[in-house]
């Protein structure tokens, strides 16, 4: 029975091995059916049926089953019963289907369908109607057929999970969207110094002054290890503090970062109150820098940096025409229901984080309340809120885009905004991965984490984590106990 379902392994040590897929995997990632490389797949009917349920409307998950579809459509025509049932090699369209641009199949595994029902029965408490249920039950039964081969239930569904390994099914989570295995492992932007890093790297340093900047130029064995844009400083508080701009080899260029700590050098009215957000807002003025990403916990200035970084060069500096905001809108608790307005009114609700900012930022200004209204009229002129419903096909040239809240993007949704920046745009990214509410998103799935890790070592963007919380005595005594 096994030929019918199984290609003969080939001589070798390593146990086959077959997974079987969720829905929710086909849903989350509709490309899932290529990524696992020389292993097959099954696909119970079940899921083709869940698929064909949720192939209506315009949402991600609807989108990403209509294109799974595709796939699936492109693997079996042309095929035969016979040829079905040995199994399709799933190769064949793969370079055209992800469009990976290797030009080489990565995975070179089959592609398994239910075409009859197998012999399996799940325990009395655990009956087979609901779809999770059947799916369960096929699993088991091709685990009982196939003795000799390591059948996987793969699911983003943790109760499916439990439910399998009660019965004995070993199943996992789907690992292929991770951009990285730990999100302790993501880079931080800043990287300290050890105490003997000039007695290492020191001997044939060369140092110089140019348009008003320091430069340093420098050899050594842990050069290699640093990235463009990086920023490295020593731990004493007087210690030297730089921005790496070139690396090549064992051998880097560096150059001193503004200090925008003293009231001398604020930034619309703010000053930055430890060294991370002094990084900040030096990314975030460096007219080289297209994309800025600044990850950190709840009262550390992000958006309140973002923001005056953002009005000095729209107001003063003039080098964009505009302010753009935007977020994803999840709500905290129970959603309000229906918003009447335009999409700006529509949107405002969510951005109460802007509103409280620009507060924070006319709090100076001179003529009292009425200047203060006027300040703020002037501003709002110059900001809009846009919501992400409508920001595909759009180019925005010279603006400066704020996306908050940005730990919700699922990958797809963040390359979708990326890719609207147009000439002379400064795009960056806030958020908080300790805060994430898209459900199937994880730290390492997230779209702000793709994005930190795609982009690090580009010339033209630039990364900070903020550590130390700003907002109150109060604010971070939760942050720390709660």
């Amino acid at each position: 029975m096994r030929r019918k379902y199984l290609k003969q392994p080939e001589a070798s040590t390593e146990i086959r091995r077959v997974y079987v897929l969720d829905t929710n995997v086909l849903m989350h990632d509709p490309a899932a059916i290529f990524r696992f490389e020389e292993h097959d797949i099954y696909l119970p009917m079940v899921v083709l049926e869940e698929l064909d349920h949720h192939k209506k409307g315009l949402s991600e998950p609807a989108r990403n089953v209509r294109q799974v579809s595709r796939f699936l459509d492109d693997l079996v025509r042309g095929a035969d019963k016979a040829e079905i049932d040995r199994g399709i090699q799933i190769h064949s369209v793969f370079t055209a289907a992800n469009g990976n641009g290797h030009g080489k199949p990565v995975s070179s595994g089959r592609l398994f369908f239910q075409t009859r029902m197998l012999a399996g029965r799940l325990p009395e408490g655990l009956p087979g109607h609901e779809p999770d249920n059947s799916i369960l039950a096929q699993t088991l039964a091709l685990q009982g057929e196939l003795a000799d081969t390591r059948v996987t239930l793969v699911s983003k569904d943790i109760n499916l999970r439990i439910k399998a390994a009660i019965v004995g099914v070993h199943a996992e989570d789907y690992y292929s969207d991770r951009t990285i295995e730990d999100a302790d492992l993501l880079d931080a932007g800043s990287h300290v110094l050890p105490a003997d890093f000039w007695e290492q790297h020191g001997k044939d340093m060369r140092s110089w002054k140019e348009a008003g900047r320091t430069w340093y130029e420098l050899k050594g064995p842990q050069v290699a290890q640093w990235q463009r844009n990086q920023f490295v400083h020593e731990a004493t508080p007087q210690g030297i503090e730089a921005i790496v701009r070139e690396v090549s080899g064992d051998a880097a260029r560096l150059e001193l970062v503004r200090d925008y700590r003293s009231e001398r050098h604020g930034v619309w009215g703010i000053t930055a109150r430890n060294r991370e957000q002094n990084f900040a807002l030096n990314l975030l003025l460096d007219p080289e820098i297209d994309l800025v990403t600044i990850l950190g916990p709840a009262g550390t200035g992000k958006t309140l940096l973002a923001l005056a970084a953002g009005l000095m060069q729209t107001l003063e500096n003039n080098r964009f025409s505009e302010i753009i905001m935007t977020r994803v809108t999840i709500p905290l608790g129970e959603d309000i229901g229906f918003l009447p307005g335009t999409e700006e009114e529509k949107m405002e609700p969510w951005m109460g984080a802007l509103m409280d900012n620009l507060e924070v930022l006319t709090q100076g200004t001179e003529g009292g309340n009425w200047g203060r209204a006027v300040t703020n009229d002037l501003l709002r002129s110059r900001i809009k809120i846009r919501s992400l419903n409508f920001m595909r096909g759009r180019t925005f040239v010279n603006r400066y885009v704020l996306i908050d809240e940005a730990q919700n993007l699922t990958p797809k949704q963040m390359k979708a905004l990326v890719t609207r920046a147009g000439p002379g745009t400064k795009l960056v990214c806030l958020g908080n991965l300790a805060q994430i509410d898209t459900p199937y998103l994880t730290e390492t799935t997230s779209g702000l984490t793709y994005v930190v890790n795609r982009f690090r070592g580009w010339s033209h963007s630039g990364h900070i984590t903020l550590l130390r919380g700003e907002r109150s005595r109060l604010a971070d005594y939760a942050s720390e106990i709660l």
